[in-house]
């Protein structure tokens, strides 16, 4: 991503924040550690965390791999709680990616297209290592399996 446009970002950090925080409030919470007030404080570290991510000098082997895999990550009993605060953070950003790709308006459509898709693949990149970590411990996720490949198995 441009280094202008993660300047730009990066001076939005309040309202990157504030909005993510409300969008929390709006998800659902299925669990008490998806609750707002708990995932609130992982706040900064994401943001610092997409933040270096998005940097032009960071690592493109890492930005390639992300690129590679945009879907939003799973989880088989859908009880993890960085779900929806990837989702919210997701929003979150790429509304102020549009505000700020606003605000410049000398930068071209493909740049600005570059742009989006690289936050978008950050964030999804992120998130899907923070949710299969958390799925990994999870004392559901072999019942959620089997309860999934059963429905497969029986839809064959």
């Amino acid at each position: 991503m441009q280094g202008q446009l993660v300047q730009a970002l990066l001076h939005r950090r309040t309202q990157i924040c504030a909005r993510w925080t409300t969008l929390l409030h709006i998800e659902r919470a299925n669990t008490a550690l998806a609750h707002p007030d708990t995932l609130i404080h992982l706040l900064d570290w994401t943001f610092d965390s997409i933040i270096q991510a998005l940097e032009p000098t960071s690592n493109r082997k890492t930005l390639a791999a992300a690129l590679a895999s945009g879907a939003r990550p799973d989880c088989p009993c859908g009880r993890n709680p960085y779900l929806y605060f990837f989702i919210a953070g997701e929003q979150a950003w790429l509304e102020a990616l549009v505000f700020t790709q606003v605000a410049m308006p000398k930068i071209e459509a493909m740049a600005r297209d570059q742009a989006m898709a690289e936050l978008l693949n950050v964030v999804r990149m992120l998130a899907r290592t923070e949710v299969e970590a958390f799925c990994s411990v999870c004392q559901y996720r072999n019942a959620a399996l089997s309860i999934k490949a059963a429905k497969i198995a029986a839809l064959a």
